[in-house]
């Protein structure tokens, strides 16, 4: 049974805001039927359409066969492990490479314990998380922008 955030009919602002009329969006519509059956389906052919017109724009170009004995001279992950590899190549102890690369899943297993506190669904209710999403955004960008350059730029992007 899934977890129901009820309303404080006792907060003198809640109660005044719903004398007004602002009752409907204050705690966001429920899922059913309105989510499941009118959003999914525009965000999951929305998804298609792009995904097919990227395709369509763009193909896949194929690229020179392998040469396993040919090792290229700077070997760079995919991009979405560009800001791990920016920290582990950066860090001098590679022990604490290692932990700050681990502590990435471990501070994402910590946020729905801490998200559970706060009764508000709306993001600019929510502080903290805002925050701390942003930070953490800009710094993921940061480090994958510096893991394409060498390691002397790695930190600073070259603007230091």
């Amino acid at each position: 049974m899934g977890v129901t955030k009820k309303p404080d009919l006792a907060d003198p602002v809640l109660r005044a805001k719903l004398a007004k009329g602002m009752g409907h969006n204050y705690y966001g519509e429920p899922a059913w039927p309105n989510d499941l059956l009118y959003m999914f389906p525009v965000v999951i052919l929305g998804t298609f359409a792009g995904c097919i017109g990227l395709a369509i724009l763009q193909p896949s170009a194929i690229g020179e066969p392998a040469n396993p004995f040919a090792t290229p001279l700077e070997i760079l992950p995919e991009w979405y492990f560009f800001p791990t590899f920016n920290l582990l190549r950066t860090i001098p102890n590679k022990l604490l490479g290692v932990l700050s690369m681990a502590a990435v899943p471990a501070g994402l297993l910590t946020v729905p314990f801490i998200e559970n506190i706060n009764k508000f669904q709306n993001p600019f209710r929510r502080p903290v998380a805002s925050t701390v999403f942003i930070v953490g955004v800009t710094t993921a960008v940061w480090l994958g922008i510096g893991a394409t350059l060498p390691i002397d730029k790695a930190i600073t992007l070259g603007l230091f």
